[in-house]
């Protein structure tokens, strides 16, 4: 029995005592079933193809109620055409969620239970599904037009929405609560620097100093965990690059949107039903070298690509950027380390050190702290290879403390007052950055 059949077959489950929205309230949900196949048939005759789809859908429903909505109330009427708008124009009951400028992470735990992550802190919703295949459904409407696919031989899925907004969904028999999504939303302006310094991520010396590494052709990584804001602040600083250069992007699922002309975006296949086809960003790496690229932009570096994009770095492909998972910058080199072996070559590991020392110039580290702000809380320089060790030093920090009168957790962020090594190269490209370099500890 295929999926599909079997979660059609299945009874909604139980709404774990939270209030139903008046469109799943029992007595209705048999004219709602009605009404949207109707809406289906009828949004699919030639005479209903022009004029804007929500009027059609409301004339249609106010047409469909004559006959079959007697038994409802003015106010459920109303809920249900809202439904039927969001059902056949967006992603179902989520998609007010979606449109909330507010709400920057959508997660469906099922179909009873749905939460959000609103100014860096996660709530739950009284948003709900009728059951299982309807949240399945919304999750082929998302992936359908990427030509991916769901189902029991491939139960797992990441894509993106036609606003960049990163999706990954997994379903049954792996997910053991009903079919699951995770929608990690952008905004459809990026953000800038002048936004990044209005949310307190960087201050103005971090942000000339970021600039300035990008203009002048540094190698930097962004590392941090997940949903720290690492791709954001990818964003931001690939705006810092010269607008004639040409910019290669390779990606899981294209989330960068640069404001650049001259941008070859590339994005990695997964193999079909016969298992055949697949792309890997590793794949995508070693073709963007014959691209004749100024800039690669790796969106996340988290297998085996990572042995070919420090061989890009390496080999005057400077000016690269990337991002990768990492706790601090001392662990993404040994996170590096670790995926460079994922490529089977059995290097000795002074051999990739030196790869690293030599490719990296710029490590900026992100978190979101407790508050749920996004903060750069160090710029690590990579020095070289001393012994089999790689050098670092900090640059500038985020130091954090509790204020005694408040309670709160307040920071600043300060400049070591090292003298870094790139400063020479950043004077070459035109800055003077010294007076930012001052003694200060």
């Amino acid at each position: 029995m295929s999926l599909l059949t079997r979660l059609s077959g299945e009874q909604p489950t139980a709404n774990k005592g939270q209030a139903k929205p008046s469109s799943t309230i029992n007595k209705s949900s048999d004219i709602e079933v009605r009404l949207h196949n109707f809406l289906v048939d009828e949004l699919k005759k030639p005479a209903n193809q022009s004029g804007e789809i929500e009027v059609l859908i409301e004339q249609l429903t106010e047409s469909f109620f004559e006959e079959e909505g007697k038994t409802l109330t003015f106010e459920e009427k109303k809920q249900m055409i809202k439904d039927m708008t969001h059902e056949l124009t967006g992603y179902g009951p989520i998609s007010p969620l979606l449109a909330d400028p507010n709400v920057t992470e959508v997660m469906v735990n099922g179909p009873n239970d749905v939460y959000i992550e609103l100014n860096g802190r996660i709530e739950k919703t009284t948003t709900h599904f009728r059951d299982d295949l309807h949240v399945l459904r919304v999750i082929e409407k998302v992936v359908a037009p990427l030509g991916r696919r769901i189902d029991e031989s491939s139960p797992m899925v990441d894509a993106r929405l036609p606003d960049g907004s990163r999706v990954n969904a997994i379903i049954p028999p792996l997910a053991l609560n009903g079919p699951t999504i995770t929608i990690r939303k952008f905004s459809e302006t990026p953000f800038t620097i002048y936004d990044l310094l209005r949310m307190g991520t960087v201050n103005q010396d971090i942000a000339d100093f970021l600039q300035a590494a990008v203009e002048s052709k540094l190698n930097v990584f962004i590392s941090g965990g997940t949903g720290s804001g690492k791709t954001s602040t990818l964003n931001v600083i690939s705006s810092f690059i010269p607008r004639h250069e040409r910019i290669v992007t390779i990606e899981d699922a294209a989330e960068l949107k640069l404001s650049q002309d001259h941008i070859v975006s590339l994005e990695s296949r997964p193999r079909n039903v016969e298992g055949q086809g697949e792309v890997t960003i590793r794949d995508l790496v070693r073709n963007s070298l014959r691209m004749r690229p100024d800039r690669i932009i790796v969106g996340e570096v988290r297998s085996a690509e990572a042995l070919d994009m420090l061989q890009a770095m390496n080999t005057g492909h400077d000016g690269s950027l990337g991002t990768g998972h990492a706790n601090s910058p001392r662990d993404l080199l040994a996170r590096l380390e670790t995926m460079v072996l994922m490529a089977g070559f059995d290097l000795p590991v002074r051999a990739i050190r030196e790869q690293v020392a030599g490719a990296l110039d710029i490590i900026v580290q992100q978190e979101r702290m407790k508050d749920g702000s996004r903060k750069i809380v160090k710029i690590t320089e990579v020095l070289g290879l001393e012994g089999d060790t790689v050098v670092l030093q900090d640059i500038f920090v985020y130091n954090e403390r509790r204020n005694i009168a408040s309670g709160k957790m307040e920071g600043e962020f300060k400049s070591t007052g090292i003298r870094p090594h790139c400063l020479e190269k950043l004077e070459e490209a035109g800055y003077n950055l010294q007076p930012m370099f001052r003694e200060e500890w």
